[in-house]
C-alpha cells in the first residue's frame, strides 16, 4: 500500500487542537490509516508583504498508508479543510484554520494542473523538513531533490532551522485517540514546551 506524507498547518483558532483533530479525522477516513505523526513546530507565517501581520503557524507532518491515488487523496484533504472552516479565496499565504498539503506520495513525481508532488518548495521549508525527518524512514529520498537528510543539513547550514521552534516532545499520537471522535473537543493538547532547534 502506498505511503504518503501530509503537511498540516494552522494559524487561526485553537491551532494545536485543530491539528490533533485533523490527524484523528484523517485516520477515520476510509482507505487511509495514519501510521505516524511528528511533533508540532512553530514558525512565522509566510506573507506576501513585510508589513503584513499574521499569527505564527503551528505545523506537523503525518505519515499515512492509503489505497487512494494522489488526486483522490488530494480531494479528501481539501474536503477535510472545508470541514474545519477553510475558505479558498485564491489569496496566496492567507491565514488559515487548517492547511493540508500532500508532500510526498511514495517515490512518485506527479505534475498535474491541480497537484504537484513532491510539494513545491518542500526543499526550502524547515517547517516541513524538520517534522518530516522525525517520522520518515532512514534514507528517505525526496524525488527530484535527493536524500531528506541532505536537504535538512542544507537548511541547517543556511540557518533556516533556527527560525522554527519545536512545541512539545516528539511523539506518536496514541492509538486510543483515534478511537474516540470527541476527545479533542474537550481540550486535549500536547503540553506545549518551546525548544529552539539548532
Amino acid at each position: 500500500m502506498p505511503t504518503a506524507y501530509i503537511g498540516l498547518g494552522a494559524n487561526l483558532g485553537a491551532v494545536e487542537q485543530t491539528i490533533a483533530r485533523a490527524v484523528a479525522a484523517l485516520d477515520r477516513m476510509p482507505d487511509i490509516a495514519v501510521t505516524g505523526c511528528s511533533s508540532l513546530y512553530r514558525s512565522a507565517a509566510m506573507v506576501l508583504s513585510p508589513t503584513e501581520r499574521q499569527p505564527d503557524y503551528i505545523n506537523a507532518v503525518a505519515r499515512l498508508d492509503t489505497s487512494l491515488a494522489p488526486m483522490p487523496l488530494l480531494r479528501r484533504l481539501q474536503s477535510l479543510e472545508r470541514r474545519f472552516g477553510r475558505l479558498r479565496t485564491g489569496r496566496r499565504w492567507a491565514a488559515r484554520r487548517l492547511d493540508l498539503d500532500l508532500l510526498l506520495y511514495d517515490r512518485q513525481r506527479v505534475s498535474l494542473p491541480r497537484l504537484t508532488v513532491p510539494h513545491p518548495g518542500i526543499a526550502e521549508r524547515a517547517f516541513v523538513l524538520l517534522p518530516l525527518a522525525e517520522i520518515a524512514p532512514e534514507g528517505l529520498i525526496v524525488p527530484g531533490h535527493g536524500p531528506l537528510d541532505a536537504l535538512r543539513e542544507r537548511l541547517t547550514d543556511r540557518g533556516f532551522n533556527s527560525q522554527v521552534q519545536q512545541v512539545g516532545q516528539s511523539r506518536r499520537i496514541p492509538d486510543w485517540v483515534f478511537c474516540i471522535p470527541s476527545i479533542f473537543e474537550v481540550g486535549y493538547s500536547v503540553s506545549p514546551r518551546s525548544v529552539r532547534l539548532v
